[in-house]
């Protein structure tokens, strides 16, 4: 007798693996050598609907100048944008170059960013790299990938961002944000960040790689969330490859919706 309930609830089992969203792992075995999931006209209208939507997208990171920026990125790292904010403004009407920051020492670097995450390590570097700036750069913060990667605290993303904020480089720095959309999407599956990087340099459009960056970042952030996106406010929902899309929130709370009603955009 307990076999048919058994095997009614392996199937019931079955039948929910089954409707999971593809995860970043799934759309990415799928792409041969990282190739993206859409066609080139496809990947054009994402990033074409992206400039109407914000033609003149900039980072949240708030700086006053490369240098600033610099430090901002390295500070953000498993932090939020907002976090590194509220700690940088004291900080930089302190110190905004590379000989202030030298001098101010990482005592009291540590003590203006106490409140972000592994703010020990981060204070290290950031004196470190001011030093570094200084004496090795004349103050100035390299316009070169690999000169700015042998600064204390500054991997690849982080000089990808600096690349392209401060010095209008077409850089793609791929960020948890990014890897997200680009996985989900279909738009350049990878399974390391250099893998989508590569992607997404193969699959932007020219006209859009200098903007490309802070589209994919905002949109990850503020709308394809990583427990769950928003699709029913997505602006490129008919063309990303992830599935189930989830319903809007007026969904979930009525089960039968009248037929005539249509959600509207929040």
């Amino acid at each position: 007798m307990e076999k048919p309930v058994l095997a009614a609830a392996a199937k019931r089992k079955a039948v929910k693996q089954s409707a999971k969203p593809k995860g970043a792992g799934a759309l990415a075995k799928k792409s041969k050598k990282g190739l993206s999931l859409l066609t080139p006209a496809e990947a054009y209208e994402i990033f074409a609907r992206f400039a109407a939507a914000m033609p003149n997208p900039q980072t949240e990171l708030e700086h006053l100048n490369p240098f600033t920026l610099l430090v901002a990125v390295v500070l953000s790292a498993q932090a939020t944008d907002a976090g590194v904010n509220k700690a940088t403004r004291a900080l930089f009407a302190k110190a905004d170059t590379p000989a202030k920051m030298a001098a101010l020492g990482e005592e009291k670097i540590r003590e203006a960013i106490k409140t972000v995450g592994l703010f020990n390590t981060k204070a290290k570097n950031v004196a470190a790299l001011s030093k570094a700036l200084a004496e090795q750069h004349g103050g100035e913060v390299p316009q070169d990938r690999a000169a700015l990667e042998a600064l204390p605290g500054v991997g690849r993303k982080s000089a990808n961002v600096v690349l392209n904020v401060a010095f209008g480089k077409p850089t793609i720095a791929v960020d948890t944000h990014i890897f997200r959309v680009a996985n989900r999407t279909g738009l350049a599956p990878g399974k390391t960040p250099l893998e989508v990087e590569l992607g997404l340099e193969r699959v932007t459009p020219p006209e859009f790689i200098d903007n490309a960056h802070h589209w994919l970042i905002l949109h990850g952030r503020y709308v394809c969330k990583a427990r769950k996106p928003e699709c029913w406010r997505c602006l490129i929902a008919d063309i990303c490859k992830f599935e189930p899309k989830t319903p809007p929130p007026a969904e979930k709370r009525v089960k039968a919706a009248p037929a005539e009603t249509e959600p509207g955009l929040s």
